[in-house]
């Protein structure tokens, strides 16, 4: 049974200790790592921001292009499929003239929406030191020529 650690940094840290050393101990072949094969995709920018917009309603593909606005038309259908194919998200068509395309999340991914919402929280409210840390850490590096 797997411990939750909740906001409690410490505790945090002993089970993702636990956990890396168990990891540590196994041999994976290629992307049967459960961390490194999932969270590459979920680490992408696209990824999440799709997902928050999803997370609103259901949306055809133009209505994602226009929430995540910097996305190109192909990157956007390229992480539409992963999504699909990680079974985060469904992708309807509806027998329509042209045919129209819906995407909304599944039940797997509404289960992410809470450690997503997490982590966004966590990154609105640590921006600003996480940019007073980079200008810091820029400022003491050699300038190159």
């Amino acid at each position: 049974m797997t411990r939750l650690p909740g906001d409690n940094p410490s505790q945090a840290r002993l089970e993702l200790a636990e956990r890396f050393q168990a990891w540590s101990a196994m041999t994976f072949g290629d992307g049967l790592c459960p961390v490194r094969d999932v969270l590459d995709h979920l680490g992408d920018k696209w990824t999440t921001l799709i997902l928050i917009a999803l997370a609103q309603h259901s949306m055809r593909f133009s209505d994602v292009r226009r929430a995540v606005p910097d996305i190109s038309k192909r990157m956007l259908t390229q992480t539409l499929r992963e999504l699909e194919r990680d079974g985060l998200i469904d992708r309807t068509v509806h027998p329509t003239k042209p045919p129209s395309v819906e995407y909304s999340l599944t039940a797997l991914g509404e289960s992410l929406l809470v450690p997503l919402a997490n982590l966004v929280n966590w990154a609105e409210r640590s921006h600003a030191s996480i940019s007073a840390a980079r200008e810091h850490y820029d400022s003491a590096q050699p300038q190159s020529a």
